[in-house]
């Protein structure tokens, strides 16, 4: 197949999109916030200098991420590579918190680990601006089309499909891609079974055999602050005060600005290992194609479930959701009237004619005792 419409750019490609990118006057404003002592001709001659994608992400895009790490976290922790094979590449399937930085940490850390970094999949109405496709394809992104009609829907996904099969076995590189369209919003991760068939497009051997290709390896994100959960709790109340309620290409910038500059705590990152032979097993006695697909949700969600680093802040909204003291030994009182007095903090900072505040409070509250709740699920 040919990729040229979705894969990230190659090296020779990269001069004509740099300099694309040093031109564009947003673009330039954009980079000016995240490097202010830098003069624009001098961002410009360093865009311009890279010669290669790995390149641009080590001296472009990771002394950022250092910063955001230093600055707006409590740390950011990689665990389980112990699991992972050096000279396999994998498919990383993940929940799905921050539009951005999801990935782009999950980088920084494997670039400290000296590791690779992964090629990440990102959605076609995340790409705003023409200028926004040629930065994610020059920072190792390939683009999923979400709307592509429905007769191409299916040429779409069977593309995409193998050029994820194609990515980790012969391109010689690993993969990003969330387990959903979207972020869960509730934080209740759930795995598209969608997903899971797109996944079986890309050969012709059994369900088992064509996933098993992929090396797909669940990893679980988990922040201890979310700082977009107010403009999800809002979009909650919109979607149910207006059903055809829809986000706006402003409410998808607004999201990537907030996520990106907001305070996240203590975030860390699991890998489960690769399911290929747990997927090989539930065929093995799973005769039903939907069925098998149905368990293989469960699977990736399961690992991602006990993976998850369970914080403070999900012990105590886990117990005021519920009205319970389940978890009360593992938090202090004043723990929990800081715990309450953000969640005040948040909900007055949305912007609602009409805001309802008891269903607000809710709302955030189940974001932040979903993961443990899933978590309770697979103990």
């Amino acid at each position: 197949m040919n990729f040229d419409a979705i894969r990230p750019y190659s090296n020779n490609e990269l001069p004509a999109a740099l300099e694309r990118l040093s031109q564009n006057k947003q673009f330039l404003n954009v980079l000016s916030t995240v490097y202010p002592l830098l003069p624009k001709d001098v961002l410009r001659q360093r865009l311009k200098s890279f010669t290669s994608n790995t390149e641009f992400q080590k001296v472009m895009i990771y002394p950022f991420l250092q910063y955001l790490e230093s600055n707006l976290t409590k740390g950011i922790e990689l665990r389980g590579l112990e699991r992972l094979a050096a000279d396999r590449q994998y498919l990383y399937v993940s929940n799905h918190r921050d539009i951005i930085l999801d990935s782009a940490l999950l980088c920084a850390k494997l670039i400290e680990n000296n590791r690779d970094t992964v090629e990440i999949a990102i959605g076609d109405n995340l790409l705003i601006f023409p200028w926004i496709e040629d930065l994610v394809r020059v920072n190792k992104s390939f683009i999923v089309r979400r709307s592509p009609g429905a007769k191409q829907m299916m040429e779409s996904s069977r593309m995409l499909a193998s050029y994820m099969r194609y990515l980790v076995n012969d391109k010689g590189q690993s993969g990003w891609i969330a387990q959903r369209e979207g972020r869960a919003k509730d934080s209740n991760d759930k795995t598209q079974e969608s997903l899971l068939k797109m996944f079986n497009l890309c050969g012709d051997g059994s369900y088992a055999e064509n996933l098993s290709a992929l090396h797909i390896c669940p990893l679980s994100i988990s922040y201890e602050y979310d700082p977009c959960d107010f403009l999800k709790a809002k979009e909650f109340q919109q979607k149910r005060d207006n059903p055809d309620y829809k986000k706006t290409a402003h409410d998808d910038l607004l999201n990537m600005q907030t996520g990106v500059m907001g305070y996240k705590g203590k975030v860390v990152y699991s890998i489960a290992g690769e399911i290929s032979a747990e997927i090989r097993s539930l065929a093995s006695v799973i005769s039903n194609r939907n069925e098998l697909v149905a368990a293989t949700a469960r699977l990736i969600d399961n690992h991602i479930y006990r993976n998850y680093e369970i914080f403070t802040v999900n012990k105590i909204a886990y117990d005021l959701l519920l009205q319970s003291e389940k978890y009360a030994a593992g938090y202090s009182l004043m723990e929990k009237l800081d715990f309450e007095k953000y969640l005040e903090k948040q909900i007055e900072k949305i912007d609602l004619q009409d805001k309802d505040v008891d269903f607000l409070r809710i709302k955030l509250l189940e974001m932040y005792a979903n993961p443990l709740r899933n978590a309770e699920s697979v103990a």
